[in-house]
């Protein structure tokens, strides 16, 4: 565990998560799980008629997955506070490799002054550097006592 408090979080440090391979397994588990068995997700031939011309993964799988890959260590001084601006700008395909990138992009007050929020940039890019999930991670951060 690594106790990271609010002030020492650096506006403009990055890291890059390691990359995970959308399999159809992945699409027809987070169906099940949702309860979303749109055709967009679930039928192959329909969705070959479509401008995409094949499958595209769920908006919520992508956003699990990047999420889940933001998840490199537990600091017990920060919790997730919510998620803001999310987007989806290109699609995910089966056999696309994603992996995020988080920039601390903002350090503001909080209500509690014992508290700060650390606005975290994720960016889920895909094996082309294309952006194709993007969203504000806000995290509540105990300050230094």
């Amino acid at each position: 565990m690594h106790e990271i408090a609010f002030e020492a979080f650096e506006i403009g440090h990055s890291r890059i998560s390691t990359g995970r391979t959308v399999t159809e397994t992945d699409i027809v588990l987070h169906a099940g799980q949702s309860g979303d068995f749109y055709p967009h997700h679930m039928d192959a031939e329909w969705c070959a008629t479509q401008p995409f011309k094949q499958r595209i993964a769920h908006g919520t799988l992508t956003f699990t997955i990047g999420v889940g890959q933001t998840a490199a260590g537990i600091n017990p001084l920060a919790m997730t506070y919510g998620y803001e601006k999310l987007r989806f700008p290109k699609p995910v395909f089966i056999g696309d490799t994603i992996r995020t990138k988080v920039t601390i992009a903002e350090k503001r007050e909080h209500k509690r002054p014992d508290y700060g929020i650390v606005v975290e940039k994720l960016e889920v890019l895909n094996q082309r550097d294309e952006c194709v999930m993007a969203c504000e991670h806000l995290l509540l951060v105990k300050r230094k006592e």
